[in-house]
């Protein structure tokens, strides 16, 4: 989704103008801009998706770095809503005891849309301790969601997820049963 305009304190307000623009805004104001080193760095991904959509707004025309912003707002706006609907169906999803281990009931975790139901997983757990689940977790929590035969998932940090009579919990690390 990009980098928003503001996040929290941190506020953007040049992100949209181009560089010329601040540039010559600062020789205008007699100010020296500080040029980050980082993004001349061509370890950092962002450096070298920079060089391409430079070198694709060169081959197809001026644009292509306005379009993928003007996407990226869109992408940011949908995540926002989806992040949203994720946390209300979180809050309607109860464990018994309302324990952030669980086990939560598979049947309305399967009956949410596919992109709801990826981040409510990640927010459980979140919400356990488990650590960052990346897309293999989150795909491997999706199986056992779907299926009852799944098997164990192997979570960050020795973590354990498992289906058992229609539940899903997570069992921390040393307690595998």
């Amino acid at each position: 989704a990009g980098m928003p305009a503001r996040r929290g304190l941190l506020c953007r307000p040049f992100l949209t103008l181009g560089r010329e623009v601040t540039e010559q805004a600062c020789a205008h104001q007699g100010l020296v801009p500080w040029v980050d080193p980082h993004n001349a760095d061509e370890r950092f991904a962002r450096v070298r998706a920079r060089r391409l959509v430079a070198a694709l707004e060169a081959e197809l025309g001026p644009g292509v770095a306005a379009a993928l912003a003007r996407s990226a707002d869109l992408l940011r706006a949908d995540d926002a809503a989806l992040t949203g609907y994720a946390h209300d169906a979180l809050a309607a999803l109860r464990a018994e005891p309302d324990d952030p281990l669980g086990p939560w009931p598979v049947g309305p975790l399967r009956d949410l849309p596919p992109a709801a139901r990826g981040r409510v997983l990640r927010l459980l757990g979140a919400r356990a301790g488990t650590g960052a689940l990346g897309s293999a977790h989150v795909r491997a929590l999706e199986a056992l969601v779907a299926d009852p035969a799944h098997g164990p998932v192997a979570l960050p940090g020795g973590w354990v997820a498992r289906r058992r009579a229609g539940r899903i919990g997570l069992l921390p690390p040393g307690q595998v049963e």
